[in-house]
């Protein structure tokens, strides 16, 4: 169905069980459950899915070992036996990852302490991975490590995904449930009853046609708008604030900085932990945890303070590599909305000791959530519709045992993809591969392992409307090719521009603001107010 397609039905049929505002992770997940339990669904999204956070995160779907050691049990439990059913469920979207935590001579925590907590992180999942490594071992491990004062290291496995690729086919699932997911759809205003308060429904407005506004009948909304949480609400309980915390990454040539596992870190600066980590054909650095007092409504972009802090880690780890501004092929940043454990100022609690436990509260059948982490978006979705049984009595959730991901059709490898993207193709795309086969060429655009096709496919199938929407979060090639791809445009024109519609016009105009957005969020920061 395409996007006026769906408008079209929201017009003509306004009456829902359930309204979800926001597109990332969290409102893509409670719209999956809602609608895999048979409720009628719609999720509005005011910019593209996955514009915010869920396109920006630094990639892990993880048990959260930091957490365990402050001692956040049930959020790294919960954490790890998600990560080991995602894992199980979607292979080639959600992927084990060796990590590598090197041990130097008088540095915090030391191999024995954190070989504890990994045995208790082990003993979690109920999939040992924990291992020692001598320096000879870790050098196999992490060829070009700094060896000055190292003593041992620690191994352990999570997971890495493309968080994106990710939201992306939970929208799709829920869509083959009925849902109707629609971007650059925005929420202005929930709707009361005069007397009692209850929601009655929401007013929106297409951002992008800018007609007359759409006014939806629903007794529950979800506000799953992360940073933007306090924007729908209507009063304010004095006990949740939420604090935006910005986290930045450099995207490196593989070449530059060949890492097979993720290395992690304490930085020097702070004690933070940061990561090295393969992802995409090239490396990533990251991440940074700043307060962000920039407007939520501007893409963030990392800063040259950031950016110094993350080349210093890499000096520090990697010292052989001499890695400079000139490697860099990209960068993002992305904003965390951390639930404070402080309501008012918060000067006292540093970015990286903010508790990262998701928050919800309830107003009247405005349902907020906030906080939480990737890994565990299933169960924060289905905590939030528990909440929901007071306003619809006879809600019965589908069973928790449920699979979130539909598995793929059985077909046979095409000759021409290797065994490793084709583990790739099936978990990104699920019941949809075959369609993304047969929508066009095999050939990869490198340094990724993304098809032609896959381009092809996603242009006229994901609700594409800008070009960003197709190079940065429908496809990563905005991240991981040098300026954005620009060099490929032309390519991409010729085998993008006739499945979307788009005239002469239209596709100019498109390229050009895709570039105003590259060269203002995804590149190197600017020096002296000229662009690096």
């Amino acid at each position: 169905m395409s996007r006026a397609q769906k408008l079209e039905q929201i017009r003509t049929a306004p009456d829902f069980d359930l309204v979800v505002v926001g597109g990332g992770i969290t409102g893509a997940g409670v719209a999956r459950e809602a609608a895999g339990s048979g409720m009628r669904t719609l999720l509005v999204e005011q910019n593209d899915f996955s514009w915010g956070t869920s396109s920006r995160s630094s990639k892990m779907v993880h048990g959260g070992l930091r957490y365990l050691g402050s001692g956040h049990f049930s959020l790294t439990r919960d954490a790890v036996q998600e990560r080991e059913r995602l894992m199980a469920e979607a292979p080639g979207l959600i992927d084990p990852l060796r990590f590598i935590m090197p041990h130097f001579r008088k540095q915090f925590p030391g191999p024995r302490l954190f070989q504890i907590l990994l045995r208790v992180y082990d003993r979690i999942a109920h999939n040992p991975s924990r291992q020692r490594l001598s320096p000879t071992e870790t050098l196999q491990w992490v060829p070009g490590l700094a060896t000055g004062n190292l003593v041992a290291a620690s191994g352990f496995t999570d997971a890495v995904t493309d968080d994106s690729r990710l939201v992306q086919r939970i929208i799709e699932e829920a869509e083959a449930d009925g849902a109707l997911c629609l971007n650059y759809l925005q929420a202005d205003e929930v709707l009361r009853d005069g007397e009692s308060s209850a929601v009655t429904g929401i007013r929106l407005h297409d951002t992008i046609s800018r007609g007359q506004p759409l006014t939806v009948n629903a007794s529950l909304v979800i506000n799953a708008t992360g940073a933007w949480a306090r924007q729908l609400q209507q009063t304010d309980d004095g006990k949740t604030r939420i604090r935006p915390l910005r986290g930045s990454h450099l995207v490196l040539p593989y070449n530059r900085l060949p890492v097979s596992c993720s290395v992690s870190l304490f930085h020097p600066k702070d004690r933070r932990p940061v990561f090295a980590f393969p992802w995409q054909g090239t490396t990533v650095l990251g991440t940074t945890d700043l307060d962000h007092h920039d407007n939520l409504s501007r893409e963030p972009a990392i800063t040259r303070e950031e950016l110094d802090y993350l080349l210093e880690i890499s000096d520090t780890l990697f010292p052989a590599s001499a890695i400079t501004e000139k490697d860099i092929i990209a960068t993002w940043a992305g904003v965390r909305p951390v639930v404070s454990e402080k309501t008012g100022d918060t000067k006292g609690i540093k970015p990286s000791k903010e508790n990262r436990e998701h928050v919800i509260w309830s107003d009247n059948g405005l349902i907020s959530i906030a906080g939480g982490k990737l890994t565990t978006f299933r169960l924060i979705a289905r905590e939030v519709l528990e909440r929901a049984r007071d306003l619809m009595p006879g809600l019965s959730l589908r069973d928790d045992s449920a699979p979130v991901f539909s598995p793929p059709p059985p077909l046979l490898r095409p000759t021409d993809i290797t065994h490793r993207n084709w583990e790739r193709l099936q978990g990104f795309y699920g019941p949809a591969l075959e369609q993304v086969l047969n929508a066009g060429s095999h050939q990869t655009i490198a340094p990724s392992d993304t098809l032609w096709a896959e381009l092809a496919w996603a242009a006229a199938n994901t609700d594409v409307v800008h070009l960003d929407d197709l190079l940065l979060r429908r496809t990563r090639l905005g991240l991981i090719l040098p300026s954005g791809g620009e060099a490929l445009l032309p390519e991409i024109r010729r085998v993008c521009q006739p499945v979307m519609g788009w005239d002469n016009d239209t596709w100019n105009r498109e390229q050009t603001r895709y570039l105003d957005i590259w060269r203002a969020s995804y590149s190197l920061p600017a020096v002296n107010g000229e662009q690096a």
